[in-house]
Formats: C-alpha cells, structure tokens, sequence
C-alpha cells in the first residue's frame, strides 16, 4: 500500500478531459486512423508486419507489455527506434481481477521493461489486456499517468483462421471507418487457438483499403505524449 500512495503522488499529469475515459475513438474531424498493434503474446509474423508498415510508409502504435519486451527484445529495440510504443501491462492479466497494488505493479513493470528494451517511455498511452477494465483501474492508470486506449474495431484476427480470415479482417475496419477510428491488430498468431496469422497477412489490405476510401494514418496526439512526459 505504501508503494501504491508513493506512486500516485509522484504520477505524471494527463489532460483532465481524458480522466476516467477507455478511449475507442480518437476526437477529430479529418479522415484519419490510429493503428495499433498489442504485442503480447509470440512474435510469429512480426516482422513481416514490420516491413509491410515501412513499405508502405505507415504509422502504426505498438502497445507491448513488459513480458514480450524482455522475450524479444530485438524486436522491441526496433520497434521503439521507429514508432510510438504504449503499456500493455507486464503478464497480460485481467485488470478488473486484481488489487489496487498488483494492478500499479503490472503498470509500472510493464514501463520499466519498456523502457529498458524498447528505449521508449510508453506514457501516456496504456491499453487493458483484453479490453477489461473499470473506473477503479482506469482511475489507477490516469493517477500513473495514462491514457486509457480501447479501440474503434478489433479485426478479430487473434480468433484464428477458423472464426476469422484475412478479407473478414479487411472487411471489418472498412465496415468502421470514421474520424479518428483506432483500429486493434496483433503481432504474433493464434498461438492458442490454431497458430494462424491472419492480422499480419491482412495488414496490406487494410492499409489499401483504408487509403480507397479518402483516409490517412496518424498516431495519437502530441499534446497527449508531450502531457506524459515527467
């Protein structure tokens, strides 16, 4: 407890209009996208998605807990060297589950790694594995320093090949399109379900598709970063 009230007082100030949010959209009126990627379960296809983003000069998120970091760490490296990074906890665990205390350890090892591997401050940009969260939790991550960020549409590629295939994903963020859609994507397969990579496969498409339709890629604003910076 005495390290949870040192932590929250020694937090990083977020803009009050994003206190208490799971943001799903990011608040604007041009015809741009956020993607991000959570990285937090195996790297199969990563780099392929890496190259894809590069070649078609993309800006993508990447939220990587602590774990991930540490397991692949070239990766990680190479990641931060090029894109904005967010946490994404140390374990992956449900948040809502937890107490107070291991909910701000899972946040602040999660950044230490990060920070470590990836040479990136992840603030303010914190995502909840599997999208579980509470206004407890969310209050615990904005005393951090972050930003809740949900997403708009989940391409469902983490299902696998049986529940999912490369044109549903394609299909679905088309389907979502609007201002400031955050749209959810994996690095890594279906390791659970059948080991398929459906996001990393569906990533051209998605990009082509996005751009058809009159939209572009941007990342999350800068006032945001600039108010998570200690």
């Amino acid at each position: 407890m005495r390290l949870l009230i040192a932590l929250l007082l020694t937090s990083v100030a977020i803009p009050p209009s994003l206190r208490g949010l799971d943001l799903d959209h990011v608040p604007m009126r041009q015809k741009d996208v956020v993607l991000t990627f959570d990285a937090g379960g195996d790297a199969a296809g990563a780099w392929r998605i890496l190259r894809t983003l590069q070649r078609k000069h993309v800006v993508a998120t990447f939220f990587l807990t602590g774990r991930w970091v540490n397991q692949y760490r070239l990766l990680a490296r190479f990641i931060g060297h090029r894109y904005p990074v967010g946490d994404h906890t140390y374990h992956h665990l449900p948040m809502t589950a937890l107490s107070d205390s291991t909910v701000v350890r899972e946040i602040t090892t999660g950044a230490s790694a990060i920070r470590l591997r990836a040479r990136r401050d992840p603030r303010p940009l914190f995502r909840f594995p599997y999208g579980a969260s509470n206004s407890r939790v969310i209050g615990i991550a904005n005393r951090l320093g972050y930003v809740s960020i949900r997403w708009t549409v989940d391409t469902l590629g983490w299902m696998g090949a049986a529940h999912q295939s490369v044109y549903g994903a394609i299909h679905r963020v088309v389907d979502s399109l609007r201002p400031g859609e955050i749209i959810l994507m994996h690095v890594g397969s279906a390791g659970d379900v059948d080991g398929s990579t459906i996001d990393t496969h569906a990533l051209a498409g998605v990009i082509d598709a996005v751009r058809r339709h009159g939209y572009r890629f941007t990342t999350f604003p800068a006032s945001w970063r600039r108010a998570g910076r200690p």
